[in-house]
């Protein structure tokens, strides 16, 4: 049996399982495929590319539309995992057939970037969120806007992150200024959510809270019956770039400016596990399908593969990576029911942030201090 010291120091050592080296520039989106066996990334060097889980290798050549190569801001892997959705810097969607790596559908309404996608949960529509304001919803099968609904001007400055709620009755639209909630059907406007802060991503639990990635680091949870903050998740230093949930709604990763991804216990709203470092800033992450696994994509270029599996073990929180249904409905109905903001503690079973290993960790940079370097990213003005 391990001591609580020796507990610590596994979780103090977290290194990625995998690398996934060959992008030229930012790494700003990742997807599990549901065989488990492969990802799919998106960088700003105008790629697709596809890789081996188990090797960490590519597999055949990279993804690209003949005779573009504006950088990929965004991807989002369709619920039956057979098409890619993609934006660009130059204001274009793209759908790929995964089984053939070949654009099937092309889109070119926006007229800037386009910093976010999002498919509904009925893999019918995809919607679009750009750096010009606007969010357009795209039929798939038809391959034409859907009428009445383009564009929806959404009053931001930019549109920093797009998504559908489970039920796809909502799409909720975030930038400089806050989160709009819009009707997935009509367009119209139904709330909005000032935080006096930008808002850099966006996600929703099964049961419809909606969660919020900041420019000032922290990740907050709204009741949607109200639309009253019940949760403030507080860890990152920096913005938070991206959120991804586990299946079950018990597990969240989040990625920031900060060089780290992080882990949180939605059952007791506490990170789990020391931070997972990089030698960057952290654009993306996504879970596997069965949660063992956590990809991410970070500016060094490069992708990364974490045993999720491992770093619950250690810390004593396997159950997170399952529950039984019985159970799930009540946790959905209780999560975040307090109208009182929670404000959490940034870390729970695990040592002080400071305490990393030598070698892959020693490499960390302040991510302050590369920041006129990098390739600018819409949402990152």
């Amino acid at each position: 049996m391990s001591s609580p010291a020796s507990e610590i120091n596994k979780m103090s050592e977290l290194t990625p399982c995998k690398t996934m080296r060959g992008h030229t520039n930012y790494v700003f989106g990742v997807a599990h495929l549901p065989d488990g066996q492969r990802t799919i990334t998106c960088s700003g060097d105008g790629s697709l590319r596809l890789w081996d889980l188990e090797s960490g290798a590519q597999i055949g050549d990279d993804w690209r539309d003949e005779g573009d190569d504006a950088p990929v801001w965004t991807m989002s892997l369709s619920p039956n995992g057979k098409t890619v959705a993609s934006g660009s810097n130059d204001g274009t969607v793209r759908l790929w057939d995964v089984g053939t790596r070949r654009v099937v559908v092309k889109w070119k309404e926006h007229t800037q970037a386009v910093e976010s996608v999002c498919w509904s949960p009925n893999g019918e529509q995809v919607v679009s969120g750009s750096f010009d304001g606007t969010v357009r919803v795209w039929d798939v099968k038809s391959g034409e806007p859907i009428q009445g609904l383009n564009p929806i001007v959404t009053g931001h400055q930019h549109v920093n992150a797009v998504s559908y709620s489970p039920e796809a009755t909502m799409i909720a639209t975030c930038g400089r200024d806050g989160i709009r909630i819009w009707d997935a059907e009509t367009g119209k406007w139904l709330s909005t959510i000032k935080l006096h802060l930008p808002v850099w991503s966006l996600t929703w639990t099964s049961n419809e809270k909606l969660v919020s990635g900041s420019r000032n680091g922290s990740i907050r949870i709204f009741n949607t019956a109200t639309w009253e903050q019940s949760v403030v998740l507080e860890g990152h230093t920096q913005g938070v770039k991206s959120i991804t949930l586990l299946q079950n709604d018990r597990l969240l990763a989040s990625t920031s400016w900060d060089g780290t991804a992080r882990l949180w216990n939605l059952d007791t709203y506490l990170q789990v596990g020391s931070p997972l470092q990089h030698e960057k800033d952290v654009q993306c992450a996504a879970f596997s399908a069965d949660g063992k696994l956590l990809s991410t994509g970070c500016e060094d270029e490069n992708a990364y593969v974490w045993d999720i599996q491992d770093i619950l073990k250690a810390a004593g929180l396997e159950d997170l990576m399952s529950i039984p249904d019985a159970q799930k409905s009540e946790l959905k109905k209780n999560s975040t029911s307090d109208a009182n903001a929670k404000r959490c503690p940034a870390i729970a079973n695990c040592p002080p942030t400071r305490q990393v290993s030598s070698g892959f960790f020693d490499k960390v940079q302040d991510s302050s201090a590369v920041r006129h370097h990098r390739l600018i990213s819409p949402s990152f003005l």
